[in-house]
C-alpha cells in the first residue's frame, strides 16, 4: 500500500480492538460470523501477526509512531507509515515518512481533522496517564457508554465516530474497541468467567455494528486507508497464563487487517 502517494486526500480509519486474540478472530471468520468484517477482510481471513507490545499503552505508542504488528516469518515488516529516525530499515519508498513524533500530529499539520473515540481506560481523560493519547488529536470522546463494562459500547462508539466524518476535510479516524477487552462475559454469561467463547461473543457484537461505519464511509467522496488490529491478545489460562501484559504466544500474536477502499464497497 502507498500511503505516501495517499497523502493529504485520502481518510485513514484506525481501528484497535482491544485485547482481541487472532484465534478468536479466525476462528469466527472461518465460521462465516464476521460478515462485516468479511467486506474488508482477504478470503482467507485475518493476517496473523506479532503486538509491538503486550498491553494496550506501550502498543498504542508505538502504533502511532508508525509501529504496526509485524508479519510472522518475515525479517524485515515494511511499514505504511512512520516517524523518521536514522537507521530504519523497515522504512520503504512507498513508506509515508514524518519528521513529528506520531502520525496523528503529522496528519493534524497536513490539515487533517484528527478524531479519537476512546474505549479502554487509556482513554477515558480521568487521569494524567488516560488523557496522553486524547489529548494527541484535535477531537476526541469518551464517556461511559464507550466504557468496557457497557453492552452497547460499540454502537455507541461509532455513532459518535461516524458524526465526525460529515466534513469535507480528509480524516483521520482513530476508535479503540472496548467490547472485546475483559469483562466479555457480558455478551455470554456474566455467572461465567471470560473464556475464549465470551471474547468470541464479543466480537460477533461489533462485527453486528460494523455497518455504522461503513455505510458512513461509503457517503464519503474519499478513498479510505483502513487498518484494524488488536493491540495484543488474551490469555485465558494457556500454560498458566492469565490477562495480558505477559510474553504468551496468545497474547503477542494478534489479527490484522489493512486495505485501501474506494467510494464502493
Amino acid at each position: 500500500m502507498n500511503v505516501k502517494a495517499a497523502i493529504p486526500n485520502t481518510d485513514i480509519v484506525f481501528i484497535t480492538l482491544d485485547s482481541l486474540r487472532y484465534d478468536v478472530a479466525q476462528q469466527l471468520f472461518l465460521e462465516d460470523k464476521l460478515p462485516n468484517f468479511a467486506k474488508w477482510l482477504p478470503k482467507n481471513g485475518w493476517e496473523e501477526r506479532y503486538s509491538p507490545a503486550s498491553f494496550t499503552f506501550p502498543a498504542h505508542q508505538a502504533f502511532f509512531a508508525g509501529f504496526l504488528p509485524t508479519k510472522i516469518k518475515q525479517k524485515i515488516t515494511p511499514r505504511l507509515f512512520s516517524a523518521a529516525f536514522q537507521g530504519s530499515e523497515s522504512t520503504v519508498e512507498n513508506t509515508f515518512v514524518f519528521d513529528e513524533a506520531t502520525i496523528v500530529e503529522a496528519l493534524k499539520n497536513r490539515n487533517y481533522n484528527t478524531v479519537c473515540i476512546g474505549g479502554v481506560g487509556f482513554f477515558n481523560k480521568q487521569s494524567a496517564i488516560s488523557n496522553i493519547f486524547p489529548s494527541m488529536f484535535e477531537f476526541s470522546e469518551w464517556n461511559r457508554s464507550f466504557s468496557v463494562t457497557e453492552q452497547h459500547s460499540t454502537e455507541n462508539q461509532l455513532n459518535a465516530a461516524v458524526k465526525h466524518l460529515e466534513t469535507d476535510k480528509a480524516v483521520f479516524l482513530f476508535v479503540n474497541i472496548s467490547a472485546t477487552h475483559q469483562p466479555t462475559n457480558i455478551y455470554l454469561d456474566p455467572s461465567k468467567e471470560d473464556n475464549v467463547c465470551s471474547q468470541k461473543a464479543a466480537l460477533e457484537y461489533v462485527d453486528s455494528q460494523l455497518e455504522i461505519l461503513q455505510e458512513a464511509l461509503q457517503n464519503r467522496k474519499r478513498d479510505t486507508i483502513i487498518i484494524v488490529c488488536s493491540d495484543h491478545g488474551t490469555a485465558y489460562g494457556e500454560d498458566e497464563h492469565w490477562g495480558h501484559r505477559n510474553g504468551h504466544q496468545n497474547v503477542m500474536r494478534v489479527p490484522y487487517l489493512e486495505l485501501i477502499k474506494g467510494n464502493e464497497y
